[in-house]
């Protein structure tokens, strides 16, 4: 049985998300600012582009950098709250330890 930790306690739990809520929202602006670069990039490099190749790069540039983020982000914050450390192994005895 699970003892009762990590993101189960409401009041880690709120901590927690409001921390990576705060992270995404930099992150956000941050993807926005390579946007922005990719786009200056392309236009120094293609010349003026149509309106569709400017949408797909906003779009797939901004979109990969937040799904990056979000999964690291989340990757963090699992680690960070102990939420880790709940998982039950249940093959834990079959296999030897390295030391």
């Amino acid at each position: 049985m699970r003892q009762k930790a990590a993101l189960d306690d409401p009041r880690i739990a709120a901590t927690a998300w409001t921390r990576f809520r705060r992270f995404m929202g930099w992150m956000a602006l941050a993807g926005a600012l390579c946007v922005g670069v990719a786009l200056l990039a392309l236009r120094a490099w293609a010349g003026p582009m149509p309106i569709h190749m400017v949408i797909a790069t906003v779009l797939g540039v901004w979109l990969t950098f937040m799904l990056g983020t979000a999964l690291m982000a989340l990757a963090f914050l699992s680690s960070g709250t102990g939420h880790d450390e709940q998982v039950l192994d249940p093959l834990k005895e079959d296999y030897p330890l390295d030391d």
